[in-house]
């Protein structure tokens, strides 16, 4: 099973990284982190790479294609050989998914019009630009094969629930036992309809 994350500069390492702890772990499951050049892409504050093992011009179909995002991800909303070539792969999936922001790629792509799709909350007005729906689920199903989860930490749910879809439950709890994700957060503070006030003018404040 070939799962293929295209990675850019200015990703969230997570939203990759997490999805790649969990779907790494499926029976024959091969992973490929794929770049417009294969070598390191750096995430959005330029201290952390990933590493693009192949370009993109060399993926030519994958089972499962998870697009993440980050600050690059905005930028490459109108980014026409990107967009073609998610679309080509896309044509050869069973599952294509994003993480975040991801979504906007698949949104620009033309995938995602007329279905209910998530994303960062801070991106809502642009998903919905493409012709979605915004939910506030965290992983959000479609007709197609289609699965977008929201931001950032929601990917990891993503991909349980993708293991599961893929594997049966057995397999995902197991997925989930070896990487102990057991949530308790400190805070109740991980969605924008829970935050408080302060918390929502803090980071207004920052941008």
């Amino acid at each position: 099973m070939l799962i293929v994350i295209p990675i850019f500069d200015g990703i969230t390492a997570l939203d990759a990284a997490g999805t790649y702890e969990v779907l790494r772990m499926l029976l024959e499951a091969e992973v490929v982190f794929a770049a417009e050049t294969a070598g390191p892409c750096a995430d959005g504050y330029g201290s952390l790479s990933l590493v693009a093992t192949a370009a993109l011009t060399d993926v030519t179909r994958a089972d499962v294609l998870l697009v993440p995002g980050g600050p690059g991800a905005r930028r490459r909303v109108a980014d026409e050989p990107l967009l073609t070539w998610i679309r080509r792969v896309h044509a050869t999936t069973e599952w294509t998914t994003s993480v975040c922001t991801g979504s906007l790629l698949l949104g620009a792509a033309g995938l995602l019009d007329g279905l209910e799709a998530t994303t960062h909350w801070s991106a809502v007005s642009h998903l919905e630009s493409y012709g979605a729906t915004y939910t506030a689920r965290r992983v959000v199903e479609q007709p197609g094969g289609v699965i977008t989860a929201a931001g950032v930490s929601s990917g990891i749910d993503m991909a349980l629930r993708l293991a599961e879809l893929i594997a049966g439950r057995t397999v995902a709890e197991a997925c989930q036992l070896t990487i102990e994700y057991d949530p308790q957060p400190p805070f109740d503070s991980g969605a924008y309809a829970k935050a408080s006030p302060e918390v929502k003018e803090y980071l207004a404040a920052r941008r």
